[in-house]
């Protein structure tokens, strides 16, 4: 039988998700005695869901970016049809392979009479715009290797690379990637606040400080995309969890962070099931004037 480089891309993927689930299973098992969860009162609880909200309405953003990418390989969709697409889908993340939503968005988009091919480059190209966006944040967490970086030094540092990178894909690739570059970096940069948030809720009587808020910030968006990354790890699964308490390990108490970053898996489990919901909820008439496609 012959194994495909995919298959064992696969394989290590979901090996990563299982050591990173362990991991922080051992963990929990450790500080179980000391993990205070009187702390989950009703008020944080609705904060969880108020936050989850938050999550969902992000989602669109993902979309829409999506939407832009399609455009830019001549299939232009209205955006609740890619809304509604993209939400339906991406719930798919979750079955083991991290790949059943992509596939599931292609089989929706070829029923729609897009064309396979173009689907595939979108995808493609969704994983690199979100990849470049992403690694962009690994500025905030430079002052972990060099504290002569400070925060304000970061700001700025961060802000040009941004700012030049949307010059740079606006003028040599096109509107339409520039468009998903910044609805991506805004997805991202709204997830890392849901993080910091989930953080100050749990140790609001250690206030954090503004150069932790924007180490925790870059932490947590270094960690989803590594999660995003591994194949075979549904959703990042383990993947995104043992990379944040690796990064964030020293920063704040442990049991604090175990239990911040289990509550963020919830807020955005949460998040990606009310943006099922929603996007079940758009109904899309089938008259072409809905979704309208240019073959290539």
């Amino acid at each position: 039988m012959k194994i495909t480089i995919n298959k064992i891309l696969n394989w290590a993927g979901s090996l990563l998700a299982i050591a990173g689930i362990v991991f922080v299973s051992i963990r929990l098992k450790e500080y179980s005695s000391q993990l205070d969860c009187s702390r989950l009162d009703v008020f944080l609880w609705s904060a969880m869901f108020g936050l989850s909200l938050v999550y969902c309405l992000i989602n669109i953003l993902l979309a829409l970016a999506w939407q832009n990418i399609l455009k830019y390989f001549n299939s232009d969709t209205t955006k609740l049809w890619a809304i509604k697409i993209y939400g339906l889908t991406q719930i798919a993340k979750y079955v083991p392979g991290n790949i059943m939503h992509l596939a599931s968005r292609q089989a929706m988009g070829l029923s729609a009479g897009i064309g396979g091919w173009q689907l595939a480059k979108t995808s493609v190209w969704e994983h690199l715009i979100l990849s470049v966006a992403g690694i962009s944040y690994s500025i905030w967490i430079i002052p972990l290797f060099l504290p002569i970086v400070t925060t304000p030094i970061t700001i700025v540092c961060f802000t040009a690379v941004v700012i030049i990178m949307m010059l740079v894909l606006n003028r040599y690739m096109s509107i339409e990637i520039t468009r998903a570059f910044t609805l991506h970096t805004l997805f991202l940069t709204v997830s890392g606040m849901i993080f910091v948030s989930m953080l100050a809720l749990l140790i609001k009587n250690e206030p954090i400080t503004a150069s932790q808020i924007f180490f925790f910030f870059g932490s947590f968006i270094i960690a989803w995309l590594a999660g995003l990354l591994t194949p075979g790890a549904p959703a990042g699964v383990g993947v995104r969890e043992f990379i944040l308490l690796l990064l964030l390990k020293g920063q704040i108490q442990e049991t604090d962070l175990l239990l911040a970053v289990l509550l963020s898996r919830v807020i955005t489990v949460t998040g990606d099931l009310l943006f099922f919901l929603l996007a079940s909820l758009i109904t899309i008439d089938k008259r072409r004037s809905d979704l309208t496609t240019k073959k290539e």
